[in-house]
């Protein structure tokens, strides 16, 4: 039986429209596992059709999964703090500019007040990263927040490298077991693995 029985999770989703179809499953699997998830959405997600899916498309999946409305202003993230809602928090995909912006201490999207609110709580912060520069500039902020006390990362990997050699996805499929791992401190390993396939 898995830990996260009982345990509410806030499920942030920013806009690497690629990865959100990876992504809804896991989000299925969490709420078979027995826990309460809380989605909140970048303002990327919530207004930007691409060819991978419309808005309205990921929206209605996203509520029809968890039963639950999606938060998407800070205004509306910012009580997650007092009240000490969620038990771990997982941020899937977490973008470069998300990654970029948690590792700088900049707060401008609920999902990143969010953050900041289970942070603020000694709580766990899961983070599965999807990024085109991940083994470019923004390697320095993936460093930082790899040191960075109650963050944890779904194992991760080059997805392209023949094609995009800076590029890095995590295994979304890893989503749950990092997080059932992140509530006892512990960080799932191999946290580095081979993602790609030619």
């Amino acid at each position: 039986m898995s830990n996260l029985r009982g345990k509410t999770v806030g499920f942030g989703l920013t806009g690497s429209h690629c990865t959100l179809e990876e992504t809804m499953p896991q989000i299925q699997r969490l709420v078979d596992a027995g826990a309460r998830v809380v989605p909140i959405a970048s303002q990327t997600v919530m207004t930007t059709d691409t060819r991978f899916g419309t808005t309205n498309h990921w929206q209605n999946q996203l509520k029809q999964i968890t039963g639950e409305e999606i938060i998407t202003t800070i205004t509306d993230a910012e009580p997650l703090g007092p009240s000490k809602l969620f038990d771990v928090m997982v941020i899937a995909p977490c973008t470069g500019n998300t990654t970029s912006r948690l590792a700088n201490a900049l707060t401008d999207s609920p999902v990143l007040m969010a953050a900041k609110a289970t942070l603020r709580n000694l709580y766990p912060v899961v983070l599965a990263i999807s990024t085109n520069d991940g083994l470019g500039l923004n390697a320095a902020n993936i460093a930082k927040l790899l040191a960075t006390k109650n963050i944890y990362f779904v194992p991760f990997g080059q997805d392209a490298p023949d094609k995009k050699p800076n590029s890095l996805v995590a295994r979304m499929d890893l989503i749950m077991e990092t997080c059932e791992l992140a509530i006892q401190h512990r960080q799932l390993q191999p946290l580095l693995i081979e993602r790609f396939h030619y």
